[in-house]
C-alpha cells in the first residue's frame, strides 16, 4: 500500500515520470559506454570477448537493479534512526521491513532494469561458440533471481548496521553498488585473493561470475570447484535468512531516540 501510493504520486504527472526514467536509462548506460570506449581499442578484456563482457554486465545490472527497486531506499533509514522517525514504522500493523522498502519508492529505478536488460540482450545476441544447452538457458533467469536476492540480502544486512552505525549508509553501499560494478567485469582481472573472497566470504560471485562462466564455457577460478555454478540458489536462501537474523537483531536492539 505505501509502494502504491508512491507509484500513483509518481505517475500523477506521467510526462515527468517518463523524462525521469529516461534520465535514469541514459545516466546507468554511461557505465556501459566506458566499456564501449575500452573495447574500440582492445580486442579482449582478460581473456573475454566483448560479448561475454556484455553478458557480464548484463546480468549484474540486471539483478541489483531488481534487488535496488525493492530495497533501493533502506539506506535512508541511518537518518531516520538519527532523528527518531523510525518509530513511526513501529506503530503500524505492518512489517517495519516493509515499511522501511516502501518509503519513498522510486519507480525510476526502473530505468537500471531496462538498461541492464538491454544490455544483456545485446551480448546474448553476439554471443557466438556457446553449445546451448536446456540447463544453460534455465541457468540464465534463475542467475538473475538469484542475484536479486543475494543483493536484495546484502541491502537488508547494510540496512540492519544503521541500528548501531547510523552513518555507516556508504560502507554499506560498497558492498552492494560496488559489488555490482565489479562483477561488470571478467573475474580474471582481478587479484585471485579478491576472487576467493568474494566466493568465500562476501559470495557476489555467485550473483553472476560462477554460473555465467558455466553458460560461457569457461572454467571457475582456481581453487573453485565448477559445481559451484549451480549453487547461486542456495546461497541466496542462504543470505537471506542471515539478513532476516541481523535485521531482527538490530530491531530488538533499538531504543527510539530523543532531541
Amino acid at each position: 500500500m505505501v509502494a502504491g501510493m508512491w507509484i500513483r504520486s509518481t505517475l500523477t504527472y506521467r510526462s515527468s515520470f517518463a523524462l525521469t526514467l529516461l534520465s535514469s536509462l541514459l545516466v546507468t548506460f554511461f557505465d556501459f559506454v566506458v566499456i564501449l570506449l575500452m573495447f574500440g581499442q582492445v580486442r579482449g578484456l582478460g581473456g573475454f570477448s566483448f560479448a561475454e563482457v556484455a553478458f557480464l554486465y548484463g546480468t549484474a545490472g540486471t539483478s541489483f537493479g531488481l534487488a535496488d527497486l525493492v530495497m533501493g531506499s533502506l539506506p535512508r533509514m541511518g537518518k531516520r534512526v538519527r532523528d527518531g522517525s523510525f518509530d513511526t514504522f513501529l506503530l503500524r500493523p505492518a512489517s517495519v521491513l516493509a515499511q522501511v522498502a516502501a518509503d519513498r519508492f522510486a519507480l525510476r529505478r526502473l530505468g537500471r532494469i531496462l538498461q541492464g536488460l538491454i544490455v544483456l540482450v545485446w551480448g546474448l545476441v553476439l554471443l557466438d561458440g556457446v553449445e546451448w544447452t536446456p540447463l544453460k538457458v534455465l541457468l540464465v533467469p534463475v542467475m538473475l533471481l538469484s542475484g536479486a536476492l543475494i543483493f536484495a540480502a546484502l541491502m537488508v544486512l547494510g540496512a540492519s548496521t544503521l541500528f548501531w552505525l547510523q552513518d555507516a549508509a556508504e560502507v554499506t553501499s560498497s558492498f552492494t553498488y560496488g559489488g555490482n560494478t565489479m562483477l561488470q567485469y571478467p573475474p580474471t582481472i582481478f587479484a585471485q585473493d579478491l576472487v576467493r573472497g568474494v566466493v568465500f566470504v562476501v559470495p557476489l560471485a555467485f550473483v553472476n561470475w560462477l554460473p555465467a562462466l558455466y553458460v560461457l564455457g569457461r572454467t571457475p577460478p582456481a581453487g573453485v570447484p565448477g559445481w559451484t555454478a549451480f549453487l547461486s540458489p542456495l546461497v541466496a536462501v542462504v543470505c537471506c535468512l542471515v539478513a532476516g537474523v541481523v535485521w531482527r537483531t538490530g530491531l530488538r536492539s533499538y531504543r527510539s531516540t530523543g532531541s
